[in-house]
C-alpha cells in the first residue's frame, strides 16, 4: 500500500509503497477513504510526541472495513466506519465506565501506532472503539469527527456544559475552533472568535460568530469583557500556546469555565496559567481529550439530521503527496477550516 512515511523527526516526509497491515485479534483493517490533516500531526512530526521511527502519521479517519480479526463480534467487511483518535483497551475501569478517551492503555493511530496517512490502517479493540457511519454522513464529514469536531463537541457539551444564551470566547479558528463555533451556535450560545487571519475570522462569522477579534491587535481579554458585559461564561483555547491559553482564561467572567483543547508543548511539560485570577474568581480549568465511541451516537444523530454540519468546515481534499509537503508547514499556516486527505488519489 502507499503511505506517508516519517523516517526522521522534523525531516521531509516521503510517500512510498510499504507492506499492508493484517487485522490483529480483536481488531480490524480499514481502507482509508478520508483522513484529516491536523496540527497534532505536526506535533508528532516535530518531536513533541514520542513516536517510533519509521512512522506513519494520521489520526482522523473514515473508511470501509476490509479485514476482521479473530474475536470481533460487532463488525463485518464492508462496514462504513470511523474511530475516535484515542482507542481504549476495552477492559479497564475507564473503558468500562464509558471514558475510553482517558484509558491508561490507550492506542492512538498516528502516534502510538502507524496511522491513517496510508491506504489502510489497523484499528484495535474494534468492538469498543469503532463507530458506524450513518448512510447520510460522508467519509470526509466522519473523518472530521475523529479529533477536532468530536473534541470540540465534548468540550462544550460534556465538559463546559454550555447553556443557551451563554457567551463563549473561542481562541483560534482552525478546524477545532470553527467546530466549537458551529457547535456553540447550535447550542444557542453567543460566540466571540479570536484569530490572526482574516479568512479564518470570515469563516467564523459565516458559521454564526457574533464578534471576531484580531489576535495581537488589541487586549483580547478586555475586549471580551466589554462585549459581554463582564466576561464570557466559557472560554476555549483551540490553539495551544501560553499566550492563547492566557487570553482565553482572562476573557472569563467570575465563576467561568475554561476548556483547554490545544496542546501546550513546553520543555518541562508545564505551562504557566494566570492562577491568581483562577483562585480569586473561582474559575474552572477543564481539559478535553477527545470523545469515547460510546458518546458518538448523539453527535452523529445531530449530523445526520443536519443540525450540525462538519462537512462545511472542510476547506479542501488533497492526496498524500501534497499532504507530505503541507504537514511540515502547519505551524506557520492558518487554514480557514480543515484539510482532508484521500489516500486513494494518485
Amino acid at each position: 500500500m502507499r503511505a506517508m512515511i516519517m523516517d526522521a523527526l522534523a525531516e521531509p516526509l516521503e510517500v512510498r509503497e510499504v507492506a499492508p497491515p493484517s487485522a490483529p485479534a480483536g481488531g480490524v483493517v480499514v481502507e482509508v477513504h478520508a483522513t484529516g490533516l491536523c496540527k497534532s500531526d505536526w506535533h508528532a512530526w516535530v518531536g513533541h510526541d514520542d513516536v517510533a521511527l519509521p512512522h506513519v502519521p494520521g489520526h482522523e479517519l473514515a473508511g470501509i472495513i476490509v479485514e476482521v480479526g479473530e474475536g470481533v463480534q460487532r463488525w463485518s467487511v464492508g462496514d462504513r466506519v470511523t474511530v475516535p483518535f484515542v482507542m481504549g483497551c476495552g477492559a479497564c475501569e475507564w473503558c468500562l465506565g464509558g471514558n475510553a478517551q482517558v484509558c491508561p492503555d490507550q492506542q492512538q493511530p498516528g502516534f502510538t501506532q502507524w496511522g491513517s496517512f496510508a491506504e489502510r490502517v489497523v484499528l484495535r479493540a474494534a468492538d469498543t472503539n469503532v463507530v458506524r457511519i450513518p448512510d447520510g454522513v460522508s467519509f470526509e464529514a466522519a473523518a472530521a469527527l475523529g479529533c477536532r469536531f468530536a473534541t470540540a463537541y465534548r468540550a462544550l457539551t460534556g465538559r463546559a456544559r454550555v447553556q443557551a444564551g451563554e457567551w463563549i470566547t473561542v481562541v483560534g479558528a482552525g478546524g477545532v475552533g470553527l467546530s466549537a463555533v458551529m457547535i456553540g451556535v447550535a447550542l444557542g450560545a453567543r460566540v466571540i472568535v479570536v484569530d490572526r487571519t482574516p479568512a479564518a475570522l470570515d469563516a467564523a462569522r459565516r458559521l454564526g460568530a457574533e464578534h471576531t477579534l484580531v489576535a495581537g491587535e488589541s487586549d483580547i481579554a478586555a475586549a471580551a469583557h466589554e462585549i459581554t458585559g463582564g466576561g464570557s461564561h466559557v472560554s476555549v483555547d483551540a490553539v495551544g500556546s501560553a499566550q492563547t491559553a492566557r487570553d482565553a482564561v482572562l476573557s472569563l467572567r467570575r465563576r467561568g469555565r475554561h476548556v483547554q483543547i490545544g496542546l501546550l508543548p513546553t520543555d518541562d511539560g508545564m505551562t504557566a496559567m494566570p492562577m491568581a485570577r483562577v483562585i480569586a474568581w473561582e474559575l474552572d480549568l477543564l481539559g478535553s481529550h477527545g470523545m469515547a465511541a460510546v458518546d458518538y451516537p448523539e453527535m452523529l444523530s445531530l449530523i445526520d439530521s443536519g443540525a450540525l454540519r462538519p462537512q462545511e468546515l472542510i476547506e479542501r481534499v488533497i492526496g498524500l503527496a501534497e499532504a507530505a509537503t503541507l504537514l511540515p508547514r502547519m505551524d506557520a499556516a492558518s487554514p480557514a477550516g480543515m484539510t482532508m486527505i484521500d489516500p486513494r488519489r494518485p
